[in-house]
C-alpha cells in the first residue's frame, strides 16, 4: 500500500518503520529535513510537503504533537494534508488530540470524500496499544496497518472515541504519578526509609507502571522516564477540558495540572515528566533519594 506519514519524531519514525517492514511503501515528512534520513535510509521516499506526500498516498498518517498542529497540518489550505488527500482515501490520525479537533477535522474531511480515523497509541511500537476511532468497515479495512504497528489493537467506538479513550488513559497515569510522588513525601517526611517503601510498593496496592517511573527516574534524580513534561501537560490540561465539555468531575486532574504547570514555569518543559517530583519536594522541603539508587 503507498502510505504517507507526516510526523516522524520520537513515535512517527519508529512507528513508520514498522510500516516499512511491513512491506509498505512511505513518502514521509517531517518540517525538519533532518528527521527523515532514518527512515529515507530504509527506502522510503522524501517529498517536499505534506501535500505532496498526501497526493502521492492511498492512506495518510500523522504523528504530531498535539491539536493545534494537526489542525494546521490537516487544513492549511494550498499545501495541507487535506488538500492533497484524493477522495476515496482515508487519514489515520495517531495524535494523542482533542476529540472536539478531531470532530472539527473529520466534518472537512468528509466534505471530500476522506475518512478521518483517530488512532492515538500508548508505548512504543510494535508493542504498544492503539486505540480507533473508526466506522466498522474503515476499521476492517485498515485493521492490518494497526497491527504492524502494535500488539494491542482496540477498535473504541467512532471517529473522536479513540481519542477520549487516549486522553482516559493518560488521565489516569499522570494523575497517579503526582499522588505517588505525595505518598512517598509523606513516607520520607513521617521518616520512613525510603529504600524500604521502595520495595514494598510493587507488592502492595500501590503498585503501578507510574511507580516504575520513580524508581527509574525519580530515586536516582535523572527525571529522565518516560515523555516530557510540555507533553505531559498538555495531555492532562486536554483530559481536563474533556472532563468539563462532557460534564464529568476531574479534582484530581485540575491539581494534577496545577503541579505540572507549575514545572513548566519552573522552565522544565523539555525535561523528562518526573521532573514535576521537584515542585512537589519543595513544597515539603525534602527530596526523594535511595540509597540504592545512588549506588547505581
Amino acid at each position: 500500500m503507498r502510505i504517507g506519514f507526516v510526523g516522524t519524531g520520537t513515535m512517527g519514525t519508529p512507528i513508520a518503520g514498522c510500516l516499512i517492514r511491513a512491506g509498505h511503501s512511505l513518502s514521509v515528512y517531517d518540517r525538519r529535513p533532518e528527521a527523515t534520513a532514518a527512515l529515507r535510509a530504509q527506502g522510503a521516499v522524501c517529498p517536499d510537503s505534506a501535500f505532496a506526500a498526501a497526493r502521492a498516498s492511498e492512506v495518510m498518517f500523522t504523528s504530531l504533537p498535539g491539536p493545534a498542529e494537526f489542525e494546521t497540518a490537516m487544513l492549511e489550505p494550498q499545501t495541507g494534508i487535506l488538500a492533497g488527500l484524493r477522495p476515496g482515501t482515508a487519514h489515520i490520525d495517531l495524535t494523542t488530540n482533542a476529540p472536539e479537533t478531531v470532530a472539527r477535522v473529520a466534518e472537512a474531511c468528509q466534505a471530500r470524500g476522506i475518512e478521518l480515523i483517530d488512532a492515538p497509541v500508548s508505548g512504543r511500537p510494535p508493542t504498544m496499544t492503539v486505540m480507533i476511532g473508526a466506522g466498522d468497515a474503515a476499521f476492517a479495512k485498515y485493521r492490518p496497518l494497526f497491527e504492524a504497528i502494535a500488539a494491542n489493537v482496540f477498535h473504541v467506538g467512532p471517529s473522536g472515541a479513540g481519542a477520549t479513550a487516549k486522553l482516559v488513559t493518560q488521565y489516569l497515569g499522570y494523575t497517579n504519578f503526582i499522588a505517588a510522588i505525595e505518598g512517598l513525601l509523606v513516607a520520607a517526611k513521617a521518616g520512613v526509609d525510603l529504600d524500604t517503601m521502595a520495595r514494598i510498593v510493587p507488592v502492595s496496592a500501590g503498585q503501578s507502571r507510574t511507580f516504575d517511573n520513580i524508581a527509574r527516574g525519580v530515586f536516582p534524580r535523572t527525571f529522565a522516564a518516560g515523555g516530557t513534561l510540555d507533553i505531559v501537560a498538555k495531555d492532562v490540561e486536554l483530559a481536563c477540558q474533556l472532563a468539563r465539555s462532557v460534564g464529568a468531575p476531574a479534582t484530581l486532574g485540575a491539581l494534577a495540572s496545577d503541579i505540572y504547570k507549575r514545572a513548566q514555569a519552573a522552565g522544565w518543559g523539555q525535561e523528562g515528566f518526573p521532573i514535576v517530583a521537584r515542585v512537589l519536594e519543595a513544597m515539603a522541603g525534602t527530596e526523594l533519594r535511595t540509597r540504592e539508587a545512588a549506588k547505581g
